[in-house]
């Protein structure tokens, strides 16, 4: 949950000073990805080495409990990938997002794994969009709810996904990250890009 009448500008301030604090005391792959700005939720899609998205969710899940209150609550995990051959995004953008809720909720009617499923799918396509597209880093603006808000997802998606107990907490992951019986996420010297895809409700 964002705080109330949180600004677009303070979401991307956020993430951008937490990039500029890694890059400090860790040399990894340029971040990637897409920062979309609901009004009381966050989804983010991040592509960047292994190593680079382990500090991103040491840094996200100490802030779940910065007191008086976080700036990010309900952090969700909805996926991450190893080995991606090649990125999605070209650079890294966020852009506010006004997308209506609708009448219908359709995730009353679906399993968490669907609910997910559907978004990777609008989140891939949203990916080969912005391929096509020439603008400057956060250079967005409203284009996407204006132009294509059959790729954005619903906020009701990104809220009930928030909520999900199947869905794994950033220090969840970590606690996995560490557990020596998974597989690690960096060979030796070797940073291999991954993706991950979390949202904040």
């Amino acid at each position: 949950m964002l705080p109330e009448n949180t600004d677009s500008g303070e979401v991307i301030a956020f993430h951008e000073q937490l990039f500029q604090r890694i890059a400090k005391f860790h040399l990894g792959e340029p971040v990637s990805g897409v920062l979309l700005i609901y009004p009381s939720c966050v989804l983010h899609i991040l592509e960047s080495s292994s190593g680079t998205l382990y500090h991103i969710l040491k840094e996200l899940a100490a802030a779940e409990y910065e007191e008086p209150e976080p700036f990010l609550r309900d952090v969700k995990i909805l996926v991450v990938s190893h080995n991606i051959p090649t990125k999605l995004f070209t650079q890294w953008y966020a852009t506010p997002v006004d997308v209506p809720e609708t009448l219908e909720d359709i995730t009353q009617t679906q399993t968490t794994e669907e609910v997910i499923t559907e978004c990777l799918t609008l989140i891939l396509k949203l990916g080969v969009y912005l391929a096509t597209l020439k603008v400057g880093n956060k250079g967005l603006g409203d284009c996407l709810h204006n132009v294509v808000p059959e790729l954005l997802i619903p906020m009701e998606m990104v809220k009930f996904l928030c909520k999900a107990e199947d869905c794994l907490r950033p220090w969840e992951f970590l606690e996995m990250y560490s557990n020596p019986l998974q597989p690690i996420m960096d060979s030796g010297n070797i940073d291999l890009t991954s993706r991950a895809f979390w949202d904040s409700n």
